[in-house]
């Protein structure tokens, strides 16, 4: 039987103190890879660091992170800002 893979959304705040919002099944992995700035890193992050994760929850299955993602991009940054500080 196959293991159900658990997907995450993440928030993270660059050195420009702005906010990123992504999805993985591997946050620590996918965090990595933006702090690499490398190729598989977020366009949006490069040359923005230091970087730090500041909101991560488990969600479910690909489809349903997607749509928190989509959901937390919409909200405004004081909005955002409630989230990370209910979280903590």
């Amino acid at each position: 039987m196959a293991e159900k893979t658990c997907w995450h959304v993440y928030l993270i705040r660059c050195g420009d103190d702005s906010l990123y919002c992504g999805i993985a099944t591997d946050v620590a992995r996918r965090f990595s890879e933006h702090e690499g700035q490398g190729p598989k890193s977020a366009k949006y992050v490069r040359g923005r660091l230091p970087l730090k994760i500041v909101y991560r929850r488990e969600v479910g299955n690909r489809s349903e992170a997607t749509r928190e993602e989509m959901r937390i991009k919409k909200l405004s940054r004081s909005e955002k800002t409630k989230l990370i500080s209910a979280a903590l």
